[in-house]
């Protein structure tokens, strides 16, 4: 299921940095502890922008034995106004300089975006801090937000794609994992149950600097953006770790899911399992690049031959996630018309299988390498990307300075080493299957 998003305005628009500035990423950056929270500011030579991101433990996993829509519903209650301000308030204000901020609740983090000009920085940094420490918590707006997250999750019922990472995320991941979902109708039932004292318990239980991050990329000094986060977070106290699994989640055996949904013109699939890896572990590079190589965009193999060759789908690709806290997931996600639909997987199961025994090639891994570092270093030449980049990596566990070491850490990896990580990580033959869509239920 998708994540919920609350904005409260919208604006697009990529900011250029200079390669240099992008370059050296930790000699540009200070990292300090402000007011509890996990600092980093960077400054580019873009003028007058700021961008503004920043986590907390607060994601849907930190429901535990909880109501399961609680973490959604307390995020999405933050642009609702403060104790000090309406939302109507908070929006002009925001408006009248052009700024804006979002909030989104994932698997287990509040993630917070913002975006301001220079001067703007004081009024932004205040307005997050009082929507996070002072929201109002008023009846009228919790009913209005339980309606509208109700009628996201009806939406997404009948969404093939959403139904079938729920029925796999949940067959990958044992109960109690922080990557296993609930279902749907879990969650429906869950909102209408939800209360305002709910919502008040959670915030005074998750909400706080405790593992907060904040980064601030652009036109910034180090003393500057501390100095605010201080003046608008002193004070505040609270907040959690984020979940950590004991041992990572592993398959027994293969298994099929199907998700019938009448009426529907394709069939979403997915084929994975758990990687048993988190992010930060030494082989989880090579897996990733490895798996780039198979079905990354249109130069990888699945794209070759299940779409482009063989005419079975418009969109097939596979991918490694959920990685940056806990241990993730491997899979291959497509989309086939009915009537390919057994063609389509027997296709892709042959080239996983092929993949899988075979490994990558030299040449394979050699283009794949360069195209991976290039499309790293465009993305860490807008403010936007570089900030993301470095929330990322703080979430990871790294330090800024991963920022700098990544594309070696690329260019060094031999064909010894991913090869050896798809055999060792991965098993075709106990990954599960998923089918949503016009399919007849699994036979059990």
């Amino acid at each position: 299921m998708k994540r919920h998003q609350i904005r409260h305005c919208v604006a697009a628009g990529l900011i250029l940095v200079s390669s240099a500035a992008a370059a050296n990423v930790a000699d540009h950056s200070s990292r300090a502890a402000v007011a509890g929270i996990d600092l980093v500011t960077y400054r580019t030579d873009v003028k007058q922008v700021v961008v503004i991101l920043g986590s907390l433990p607060a994601g849907d996993a930190m429901a535990e034995t909880g109501n399961i829509a609680i973490p959604t519903l307390a995020g999405m209650m933050l642009d609702r106004g403060t104790k000090a301000l309406d939302k109507f308030a908070i929006t002009e204000q925001l408006d009248n300089v052009g700024a804006q901020i979002a909030f989104s609740v994932g698997t287990q983090s509040l993630e917070i975006r913002a975006k301001c000009l220079k001067k703007d920085m004081p009024l932004v940094i205040g307005l997050i801090a009082a929507e996070l420490r002072t929201p109002a918590l008023q009846t009228a707006e919790f009913n209005k937000a339980k309606k509208q997250f109700i009628g996201a999750l009806q939406a997404s019922a009948q969404n093939t794609e959403a139904r079938a990472q729920e029925a796999f995320r949940r067959a990958i991941f044992p109960p109690g994992h922080p990557n296993r979902p609930h279902t749907v109708d879990e969650y429906e039932a869950a909102a209408q149950a939800a209360t305002l004292d709910e919502i008040k318990a959670f915030y005074a239980k998750y909400y706080g600097p405790a593992h907060m991050t904040l980064v601030a990329v652009g036109d910034v000094t180090a003393a500057d953006t501390q100095a605010e986060v201080a003046k608008a977070f002193s004070g505040w106290s609270g907040g959690q770790d984020y979940l950590h699994p004991a041992t990572p989640a592993v398959l027994a055996a293969a298994n099929a899911v199907s998700v019938p949904l009448a009426d529907k013109p394709s069939v979403s699939v997915i084929i994975g399992q758990p990687t048993g890896l988190r992010y930060k572990d030494p082989d989880t590079l090579a897996l990733r690049v490895g798996t780039a190589i198979f079905g990354s965009g249109f130069t990888g193999r699945l794209m070759g031959t299940v779409r482009d060759k063989e005419g079975l789908t418009y969109n097939i690709g596979a991918g490694v996630s959920e990685d940056s806290i806990v241990d993730g997931i491997w899979d291959i996600s497509a989309s086939f018309a009915p009537a390919l639909l057994d063609k389509g997987i027997a296709s892709t199961r042959r080239e996983l299988d092929q993949w899988w025994q075979t490994g990558v090639s030299d040449q394979e891994l050699t283009a794949r390498k360069q195209g991976m570092i290039g499309s790293y270093l465009v993305g860490l030449s807008t403010t936007a990307g570089l900030a993301n980049a470095i929330q990322i990596n703080l979430q990871r566990g790294y330090d800024v300075t991963r920022l700098d070491e990544y594309p070696k850490a690329v260019d060094a990896l031999t064909r010894d080493q991913v090869n050896g990580a798809i055999k060792t990580h991965l098993k075709p033959s106990i990954m599960v299957l998923v089918k949503a869509g016009s399919v007849p239920p699994a036979a059990h």
